[in-house]
């Protein structure tokens, strides 16, 4: 008589589609968190807050702006100049980046390049 060998229990199967546990919103905020953004357009800025070196903070809507009609590249030039004419006076300048705007760019190209895999 022959023997039958053991037969190792089942695993339970995997599904094929990877599952995550947040958002959309939420990858993108972690992934604009991890790189660096010395130029961004102009498109995907939230508003940019200067710091001036008598310590005086304001912000530049940039969202707002562009809301109220503003052409990109007419804001992107006025913003360059303001902020090149008063250097001198400036510490330093944070760029806010809009996590919404910047998803609505690139998912689609994402989802594009990934449909195959």
């Amino acid at each position: 008589m022959a023997q039958q060998k053991p037969q190792k229990p089942k695993q339970p199967r995997r599904s094929k589609q990877l599952k995550l546990l947040i958002t959309e919103r939420d990858k993108w905020k972690q992934i604009l968190a991890q790189i660096e953004k010395p130029e961004a357009p102009i498109s995907v800025i939230e508003k940019i807050e200067v710091e001036l070196l008598d310590g005086t903070v304001f912000d530049i809507n940039v969202r707002e702006l562009l809301e109220e009609g503003f052409d990109e590249v007419e804001l992107e030039d006025l913003i360059n100049a303001k902020l090149e004419a008063a250097d001198h006076l400036i510490k330093d300048a944070n760029f806010f980046i809009s996590t919404d705007h910047v998803a609505n760019a690139v998912q689609p190209i994402t989802n594009s390049i990934l449909k195959n895999l």
